[in-house]
């Protein structure tokens, strides 16, 4: 899937994937050397994120529930997540998040309140 951020017209992740059991949710990128550039774990449903067992920073964005395009907003973004830096517990009206490489969050300007979209495909709109 690519995640797109609409609202800056850039892209967050091209390769991004799906963690969509309770296990793999769980799992996360623990115990994985990194996470490459342009790569992310989308985390369906999820409001909150550990950072133990972890080997790499991240920077995380949560997004709200999709509307009926698709498109879900920014509720939340964190910069630079440490490995072992603890829990970022309950983020309010969250209900997925993107685990991205470090400076992804920066790359792709994303902000609280940009609309966000995922797809199996992104083409370019005229």
């Amino acid at each position: 899937m690519i995640a797109r951020n609409l609202t800056r017209d850039t892209v967050v992740a091209a390769d991004t994937e799906v963690a969509g059991g309770l296990l793999a949710k769980f799992r996360g990128l623990m115990g994985r050397p990194s996470l490459a550039a342009g790569c992310a774990l989308w985390l369906p449903g999820s409001n909150g994120i550990h950072m133990m067992f972890m080997r790499f920073a991240i920077d995380a964005v949560f997004l709200g529930r999709a509307d009926e395009e698709g498109v879900r907003r920014v509720v939340a973004v964190r910069q630079g997540l440490r490995p072992w830096s603890g829990v970022v517990w309950y983020v309010r009206g969250a209900h997925g998040v993107l685990e991205l490489p470090t400076g992804a969050v920066r790359a792709s300007g994303t902000a609280v309140g940009d609309a966000v979209t995922m797809s199996a495909a992104w083409t370019a709109t005229a």
